[in-house]
């Protein structure tokens, strides 16, 4: 069992896409995935910025912060009360509590509500609080349990020393997550007697900014996107359209019958402004439409003069001809004395004569079908008629086996009996003549549909044999005048080359199909026919 094949890959698909939407579809989508991808990187640049600026912002206020947080830490040591210790029977031990802060310090003056507040001596935490809004002042504190998790974070918090001497000290103000706080910006001081003060502020107003701004971009690019997508669409289709009357021009042109016949090409496209890519296109497919049917006109113009001088020289050359059989026949009849050698001779041109006749009759033919003479509009037994042609073939080649293979009920359509007698003889007679003896022929009539499928009802007669074949090389000339498939069926005297180009041109001035398939052991000729021919 074989593996599949490869898939094809994402961008193999899309490319398989693309190519196969039109010129506008892709203008379009080109133009929305330049703006979308423009809209993202703007928005990526601005929010980014906008980011980076608000942190910057509340670096400073942290740090702000923290430098008055261990002031004010340091100056509550300096008067002896400290953060986490009260006096009085209801004191509270030190503990990681700022309620005595609160009520003894000035800790949380100054503070903005939500700021974090810690310190940390040798590593063990004395107290960690959030500043909050109260009723009878600028602010309390609030204690806040700390975790394991936290107190890890608190430890590893990179440290700045306090200001001196009017020197700022440096802050590495960083982003933790809290339990049960959230993110806050935090950085660390190294107060005097070595213990460690952090301060901090929530960045949730800065997500929350920053969450804005995305919602806004996401609401005035996507509008954006839409309206362009609309007014791109306008403008495309405006630009495209001189070329959709290009294209428009072109299919009509393509629809009219310009393998023979007299054309002509009234088709024009409405030339737009020459300075653009499709005004000049539309120029050139003018001149190219003009050249063509100057063409087109010198073409017929030479056929027209062939046609007439083939059928000029055939039917001159009958009068001629039929004198010399005429001469030919009183020779061989009165000349009783003549050697063998003379009447041979004589016989012989008698022979010759009759080909050329039949042959200046073909080409006779030919000429007028080509120019469109009318045949005949009668009712056509098809089956009594390949009775008839299939009975004379078989006394002209008595060493074939000839077989009919004909309908219960007779098949009649309306066409030229004459003509169509011509088509069946001439294709048993290439069959005979390009297959040795004792070869099958099988002659079949019944009716048929054009298309297979009840449309367009008609006769379907074919012509089957068992011979040699046809190449395939030489199967699609085989209808052109004086084509000759000698490489692959034996030639005999007689054959002029115009048998299959007359059945062609038959058929189609019946308005039917003709088709050949041919192999090694099998060659069928089929020709459909309508039933009725207008």
């Amino acid at each position: 069992m074989s593996s599949p094949g490869p898939r094809a890959g994402p961008g193999v698909a899309w490319k398989r896409w693309l190519a196969g939407q039109t010129l506008r579809a892709r203008l379009i989508a080109g133009l929305l995935v330049l703006f979308t991808v423009a809209s993202f990187g703007v928005g990526l640049v601005t929010t980014v910025a906008l980011s980076n600026f608000l942190l910057s912002k509340l670096d400073q206020q942290v740090n702000t912060a923290g430098q008055a947080l261990s002031h004010a830490i340091e100056d509550s040591q300096a008067n002896g009360q400290a953060p986490g210790q009260g006096s009085g029977p209801d004191a509270e031990p030190a503990s990681p509590s700022c309620k005595n802060a609160s009520q003894h310090s000035s800790i949380a003056l100054g503070q903005a509500p939500r700021t974090f507040a810690a310190r940390l001596d040798g590593g063990q935490l004395s107290y960690a609080c959030v500043i909050i809004d109260t009723a009878h002042g600028p602010g309390g504190l609030k204690a806040v349990r700390m975790s394991a998790g936290d107190l890890a974070i608190l430890k590893r918090l990179p440290t700045a020393t306090l200001p001196q001497d009017g020197h700022p000290g440096r802050s590495y103000p960083v982003t933790r997550q809290l339990s049960g706080l959230g993110d806050y910006r935090l950085t660390a001081f190294t107060g005097g007697d070595g213990d460690v003060h952090i301060a901090g502020l929530p960045t949730s107003g800065v997500q929350q900014t920053v969450r804005q701004l995305e919602l806004v971009e996401v609401i005035v690019f996507g509008t954006a996107l839409v309206v362009m997508g609309l007014a791109g669409t306008g403008l495309i289709r405006l630009s495209l359209r001189p070329l959709g009357r290009v294209t428009a021009t072109a299919a009509e042109v393509s629809a009219l019958p310009l393998e023979s016949g007299e054309v002509v090409l009234p088709h024009r496209v409405e030339e737009a402004d020459p300075r653009t890519e499709v005004g000049r296109l539309g120029r050139s497919f003018n001149q190219m439409l003009g050249h063509v049917e100057a063409s087109l006109a010198t073409r017929q113009a030479s056929e027209d003069k062939l046609r007439r001088f083939v059928a000029d020289a055939s039917h001159e050359l009958r009068t001629p001809l039929a004198g010399i059989r005429g001469y030919t026949e009183l020779a061989l009849r009165t000349g009783g004395d003549l050697s063998p050698e003379v009447r041979t001779a004589l016989g012989r041109v008698d022979a010759e004569s009759v080909r050329m006749s039949r042959m200046v009759d073909d080409l006779l033919l030919l000429a007028r079908l080509d120019a469109g003479r009318p045949l005949a509009h009668e009712p056509v037994d098809l089956t009594r008629l390949a009775i008839e042609v299939t009975s004379d073939a078989q006394v002209a080649g008595p060493g074939y086996q000839w077989v009919l293979d004909l309908p219960a009920e007779p098949v009649v359509l309306t066409g030229d009996q004459h003509r169509l007698h011509q088509v069946l003889a001439n294709l048993l007679g290439n069959a005979r003549t390009h297959t040795p003896q004792g070869t099958t022929i099988t002659v079949r009539v019944a009716r048929a549909t054009a298309d297979g499928q009840g449309e367009g009802e008609g006769a379907e007669l074919t012509v089957t044999d068992d011979g040699p074949g046809i190449p395939a090389e030489l199967q699609e000339h085989i209808w052109d005048r004086f084509a000759r498939a000698d490489t692959a069926r034996s030639r005999k005297a007689g054959s002029t080359g115009l048998g299959l180009a007359i059945v062609r041109a038959v058929v189609t001035a019946h308005q039917g199909r003709l088709s050949v398939d041919s192999q090694p052991g099998k060659t069928t000729f089929r020709i459909w026919l309508p039933a009725g021919r207008t």
